[in-house]
């Protein structure tokens, strides 16, 4: 299975999602880590990602290659990420017919009704626990 994370800014998110699918996988899972800066990319590389690549052309050209994609909710939305995710990478991103495995967290002014207000780690365990399960939960 081919997964990308995607995350920006100073790419904690990422790595903390890298991080925990390598420790619950191992080398069973590819993981590409896209992130809209170099610091994101490194980062979620550091943390185990077999690939990385940076920027709105590496997102816009991977995501159409791989089975999931995880991060926040807000890569859904032009210009979020205090503006590093271009237009063009959310349109990318949503219109992916990879499976979306996204973190609600209030951010970028979407608020999802029904979903939980927990720390990130647990929704990192319900990332984990989904993607076990195939993408679908």
């Amino acid at each position: 299975m081919r997964v990308a994370v995607i995350d920006g800014q100073g790419g904690g998110i990422g790595k903390a999602i890298v991080g925990r699918l390598r420790r619950a996988f191992g080398n069973n899972i590819e993981i590409i880590a896209l992130g809209t800066n170099s610091m994101a990319t490194s980062l979620m590389l550091k943390a185990g990602a077999n690939e990385g690549a940076t920027g709105e052309n590496a997102i816009v050209y991977n995501v159409a290659r791989v089975d999931l994609i995880l991060g926040l909710i807000s890569i859904l939305s032009a210009n979020s990420l205090l503006g590093e995710l271009t237009p063009l990478m959310s349109k990318a991103i949503a219109e992916s017919p990879a499976k979306k495995v996204l973190i609600p967290l209030n951010k970028s002014n979407i608020i999802v009704a029904g979903s939980e207000n927990k720390p990130l780690p647990h929704y990192i365990d319900d990332i984990i626990e989904i993607v076990q399960a195939g993408g679908v939960k």
